[in-house]
Order: C-alpha cells, then sequence, then structure tokens
C-alpha cells in the first residue's frame, strides 16, 4: 500500500468560506452605516469583496510543505492571516489582528488563461511557515481572502499542503 503510505506523508487542507462569519461581519458594517456610528479605533471592517476563511488543522505538530492554487480566468486574491482565537460574539476584528506577510496570487487580463498563477514566492513561503508555527497552538485559524480584478470565490481553489512532524 504505497500510496497509502505517501498520503499518510501529507496532510492537505483546505481553507473552507465560513459563511457565518463572514455574515456577521457584514452585519457589523451594515448596523454602523444604518446608525451612522464610526467603527471602533483600530478596527478592521469587512469589505465587500472580501470573506473570512478558516483551515481547522487536525494536528499541530506541522511544516509547511506547499500551495495549491487555481483560478479560472483572471484576478487577483489576497490571503490574510488573524492572529486572534476568534470569539465573534465578543471581538471585533482589530488591524493589530492581521498577520504579516499576506499571501497574494493573480492572473492579469492581458494573460492567457492557461497560464501559471503570479505570485509573491517568498512571501507565499514565509507565510505557509507561519501558518504552519500558528498550527502547533491552534485547532482553527482564520483568514480573510479579498478578491479583486474579477476574480471571485467560485473561480478560485486554494489548499496548503504539510507534512506532519514525527
Amino acid at each position: 500500500m504505497d500510496a497509502d503510505k505517501s498520503s499518510s506523508e501529507k496532510l492537505v487542507l483546505e481553507f473552507k468560506e465560513d459563511t457565518e462569519l463572514t455574515e456577521m461581519m457584514r452585519r457589523r458594517v451594515s448596523s454602523l452605516q444604518k446608525t451612522g456610528q464610526k467603527r471602533q479605533d483600530g478596527e478592521r471592517l469587512l469589505l465587500p469583496h472580501e470573506a473570512v476563511h478558516r483551515l481547522d488543522f487536525p494536528l499541530q505538530e506541522l511544516s509547511f510543505s506547499r500551495w495549491y492554487f487555481s483560478l479560472s480566468g483572471h484576478g487577483r486574491v489576497t490571503i490574510t492571516g488573524i492572529s486572534q482565537h476568534w470569539t465573534p460574539d465578543l471581538t471585533n476584528l482589530m488591524t493589530r489582528q492581521l498577520l504579516e506577510p499576506i499571501g497574494t496570487f493573480w492572473r492579469n487580463a492581458e494573460d492567457p488563461e492557461d497560464s501559471p498563477l503570479k505570485c509573491l514566492e517568498a512571501d507565499m513561503q514565509e507565510f505557509g511557515e507561519r501558518i504552519a508555527e500558528l498550527a502547533k497552538v491552534r485547532k482553527v485559524m482564520y483568514f480573510l481572502f479579498a478578491y479583486k480584478d474579477g476574480s471571485t470565490a467560485a473561480n478560485l481553489d486554494c489548499t496548503i499542503e504539510f507534512i506532519p512532524e514525527k
């Protein structure tokens, strides 16, 4: 069973949209707009082209291996990690809780649709390593996905691969 052995040496996790949390954050923006209130000092409001995604870690001791992303068509996707342990009923997202670096990948409108996606490789590597670091103390991590220049959640597939530490 070589196939089983090789697949057990890798852990590929999918970024899943957290529609409930995204909707709750959109309601916060809507509420502030309706009441004419301002956001709290340092609060980070969800923008219309953003959605919250999550990664669930079944293991904590992981080493980053690689990203898998595909985008049909053109556009730009930016992924920002959130450092807080989320308690959306008690806390709002604050700017200081956003992690650096961010992950960005894109395909320009003039690029052929079958051309490879572009990314900032060093940032994507560091970002993956940072996620693996945080997985050591978390079972769940949240991310803001920003869809720009024609990209949408429907035309994106994004996963991250780790190697479990023994």
